[in-house]
């Protein structure tokens, strides 16, 4: 299963270092169009049963969602609010995760899980979709590095939090809903994120009070990205799944892969527009 999961990823993440650096950018928008779309169809199995829409019309729905962002990301002040409102999603999405880990003890965890009412489950996958897709599209647009950065970050982290987790993890972060990650891991992903930020910003030619920012904006990512991580496990407890899909071998659906860049992603486009750094 090990060698598995190295060898997909491996694979996927040469093609999108490729990808990133060697397409245009509405080549990009299109192929994560079509990472959405499965992610679309992932999340209706996320929903449950019964589903609040059907997998078609949740799927068109997104495009629309996307149709909608793409043309409003011409548009800073309506790009910054919906990445805001993605962002304060996020910031309901750690009250909801720690909220679960003070209840799952006294019996009252499953209320918590189920306490979104089904017609409001498709409009959290659009928020958790669309800004993330819109997010990396600009991106890309800035500089194809900046969105590099970004990945590389979260890889960066996850590498940094394996590694840390298996020689030093101790105290569980949430053992409620995901058993295998550790404080120590995350410790581990904060050091490595630092590495990668500043070795990315000066490559990047950022330097001075633009490479601290850079180096913050990016210990906020990674912190969020972890509850992006939290947030998909516990949507998978909630039905009752190991993983969001089938498609990749050894690493699941298309949601396990990009569950820490639908936090992630958001973030770190706000923050580059905001502190106004370019490559």
């Amino acid at each position: 299963m090990l060698k598995q999961r190295i060898i997909t990823a491996s694979v996927l993440a040469s093609l999108f270092v490729w990808g990133v650096v060697a397409l245009p950018t509405a080549y990009i928008a299109l192929l994560f169009a079509v990472m959405v779309t499965v992610g679309a169809a992932e999340w209706v199995r996320l929903m449950g049963e019964p589903a609040a829409i059907g997998k078609y019309p949740f799927i068109a729905l997104v495009w629309v969602s996307m149709i909608i962002a793409a043309w409003a990301s011409q548009y800073a002040a309506l790009f910054y609010l919906l990445l805001i409102i993605s962002a304060l999603w996020w910031g309901y999405a750690v009250w909801l995760l720690r909220r679960y880990s003070e209840h799952v003890l006294s019996g009252e965890a499953q209320g918590v899980v189920t306490q979104f009412p089904l017609a409001a489950l498709p409009a959290i996958g659009i928020i958790l979709l669309v800004p993330t897709w819109i997010a990396m599209v600009v991106l890309h647009t800035i500089s194809p590095y900046w969105l590099l950065l970004l990945l590389l970050l979260i890889w960066g982290a996850d590498t940094g939090a394996y590694f840390a987790g298996r020689a030093f993890g101790k105290r569980k972060l949430a053992p409620q809903v995901s058993p295998g990650k550790s404080w120590e891991g995350v410790a581990g992903a904060m050091a490595m994120t630092v590495v990668v930020a500043l070795v990315g910003g000066v490559l990047l030619d950022v330097s001075g009070v633009a490479l601290l920012g850079l180096v913050l904006l990016a210990l906020v990512t990674v912190a969020f990205s972890i509850v992006g991580d939290l947030l998909e496990s516990l949507m998978k407890r909630r039905v009752g799944v190991k993983d969001s899909g089938t498609l990749l071998p050894g690493h699941g659906g298309v949601l396990d892969r990009i569950d820490s860049l639908t936090a992630a992603a958001p973030l770190f486009a706000l923050g580059v527009s905001l502190l106004g750094i370019r490559a």
